[in-house]
């Protein structure tokens, strides 16, 4: 399967974090790797996530607290898109050279899409459900997993939306609710199950939660540390996280 629109998008704006890949291949330490590429160690997390989220399948496999503080190495999948981003360093350089003015390279700047929301997961419309002025987008991820997104009529007509149309679905971290495993989620919900990878604390607000799904991409909630003592979540323990679909963006390859 060809390597999403919105990936290729990512690595000609964000070199640094693809190039990220190639640390990783060498340095097989997420710390080793963040200190090459000039990233902090949670900036190269965040990289991971992002670049594992948008690609059909995960690009670089981790395993947590191994020796230099987590192991990880590239799948095959993103050893593919590794030799991809070389082969784009020789293009870049090519359409730099043939840019008739800078101006030219600040307009596609501004033409992709840069976002603040934390969760961007990458998925293919099934189904479309009429709902008055809105539809209901039903969206398939990676390995089967779904999630439904809330959105006008009138925005499916203007994402030219239709079954088979790849987007990239965006969930700001704050509009995710953790629920204790046992928990009924709240009807009409999306309700994913996942396992705590991390928690950040944060010296004042919530802490920073990230949740690995099981089909290999990664969900990052905001929580307060108090919520998720009463709730008995932890690293490694399981959760559930609901959102309301009409809280999901939904975002096409320009």
């Amino acid at each position: 399967m060809s390597l999403p629109t919105l990936l290729s998008q990512h690595i000609v704006r964000r070199p640094q974090r693809i190039a990220l890949l190639q640390h990783i291949a060498e340095q097989g330490s997420i710390t080793r790797a963040a200190k090459s590429a000039g990233l902090s160690y949670k900036a190269a997390w965040d990289a991971i996530d992002e670049l594992n989220n948008l690609a059909q399948k995960p690009l670089v496999e981790r395993s947590v607290g191994g020796k230099g503080g987590g192991g990880a190495k590239l799948s095959s999948e993103g050893e593919r898109v590794l030799r991809l981003y070389q082969k784009l360093q020789t293009l870049q350089a090519q359409v730099l050279e043939a840019a008739e003015d800078a101006s030219d390279l600040d307009l596609l700047g501004r033409l992709m899409l840069r976002t603040s929301a934390r969760n961007q997961l990458h998925g293919k419309v099934v189904a479309i459900e009429a709902q008055g002025r809105n539809d209901l987008i039903r969206l398939e991820l990676a390995e089967g997993l779904a999630l439904d997104a809330q959105i006008t009529h009138d925005s499916t007509l203007r994402l030219d939306l239709e079954p088979g149309t790849e987007v990239v679905a965006l969930i700001k971290a704050g509009w995710l609710e953790l629920l204790a495993i046992e928990d009924t989620a709240t009807p009409g919900h999306n309700d994913l199950t996942g396992i705590i990878e991390e928690i950040l604390d944060a010296e004042d607000g919530p802490s920073e939660v990230r949740i690995g799904l099981p089909n290999g991409q990664t969900l990052c909630a905001l929580a307060e540390p108090l919520h998720l003592k009463t709730l008995g979540l932890a690293t490694h323990k399981p959760v559930r996280v609901q959102f309301a679909p009409s809280n999901v963006l939904l975002g096409t390859p320009l």
